[in-house]
């Protein structure tokens, strides 16, 4: 990009940036940290085009005059901490909301791919479940509980794998975005495939809706939190393939530094749903239907309004801090 049409475009945004500076206008601390990111980002590219231009030294000013005053306000950490949460992860949820839609529609597309699977090839839910897997599953439901296998382990060792196994999974589905965003694609492809496949077992032999209390109570969270690493994979994919006005690797810095943020906010859903999964889906069979159903409801609203609703309502509220 030609230094004039940097200028151009970024000009209003500057001046809009150096009257809160200058004037030192009170401004939440998100707000100042988020100025304080952007101008970074403009920094970075000004010094990699323009490194000895007048605009590279004016931007220099204003971020180093921002630094110290976001320095001033810097919370404690347990205030960084609950602002991760409460702030930064959902206005990336929304500034990179595209991203997550499209890893939700890529998974309903992939999980319909393993439902009509297993519904025209008999022998599909045993490749992609294993034969041990289904004969123990089939002795279940002739026993009369389906879910006993979720019985097999004691409650803390089952609850440990599970969690090591899903953090492993979690952590594929977003670092295979480095491979053009088709590592994670795959990832995603065999475990929408392997849920469809599973319901449609458990369908075909007339006990889905002994599988849908049973695996959801754990499964909201679960494969909610898998999507959203999805949608994290994809924007680090991005970041890289498509880095707009900046240079490929100042884009894939900030795309890393974003979506590790959305990534790292899923893990504690993965420890929750682990534990769940561990402890209360054993019980399932025994639980009156409405608790099974009401952790169901709970658990995958709570982190539907978290990931969807939230960041749009934060998103609103943020532009009208912005006008004052």
């Amino acid at each position: 990009m030609r230094e004039i049409a940097f200028i151009k475009q970024n000009k209003e945004k500057w001046l809009e940036y150096e009257h809160i500076i200058v004037n030192k206008v009170q401004k939440d601390p998100d707000i100042l940290a988020d100025i304080y990111l952007k101008l970074t980002n403009d920094l970075s590219f000004a010094q990699t085009y323009y490194p000895k231009s007048k605009v590279t030294n004016y931007l220099n000013y204003l971020t180093s005059i921002m630094f110290q005053r976001v320095y001033k306000t810097k919370r404690n950490n347990f205030s960084e901490f609950l602002d991760f949460f409460k702030t930064d992860v959902p206005l990336l949820a929304y500034q990179y909301r595209k991203y997550l839609y499209a890893a939700f529609i890529l998974y309903f597309i992939f999980l319909g791919i393993g439902i009509l699977s297993a519904i025209y090839n008999d022998e599909f839910s045993r490749f992609i479940l294993g034969h041990s897997y289904v004969e123990e599953t089939l002795n279940n439901i002739k026993k009369g509980n389906p879910m006993a296998i979720y019985k097999s382990m004691p409650e803390e060792f089952m609850t440990f794998y599970i969690t090591i196994n899903n953090l492993i999974v979690g952590s594929k589905m977003y670092f295979y975005g480095i491979f053009g965003g088709f590592g994670t694609m795959y990832i995603l492809l065999s475990n929408s495939i392997m849920v469809g496949t599973f319901q449609t077992f458990f369908y075909q032999h007339d006990v889905f809706m002994e599988s849908v209390r049973g695996i959801w109570l754990h499964g909201s969270m679960e494969i909610f939190g898998m999507i959203i690493e999805a949608g994290a994979g994809f924007i680090l994919a991005a970041s890289f393939l498509f880095p707009k006005t900046y240079s490929r690797l100042v884009s894939f810095k900030i795309g890393f530094k974003n979506s590790f943020k959305i990534y790292l906010s899923t893990i504690p859903f993965t420890f929750f749903a682990g534990f769940i999964e561990g402890y209360v889906t054993r019980w399932a069979k025994e639980m009156p239907n409405f608790v099974n159903y009401l952790i169901i409801i709970a658990t995958l609203g709570f982190i539907s309004f978290y990931y969807l609703i939230y960041p749009v309502l934060l998103a609103k509220s943020y532009k009208l801090l912005e006008k004052k």
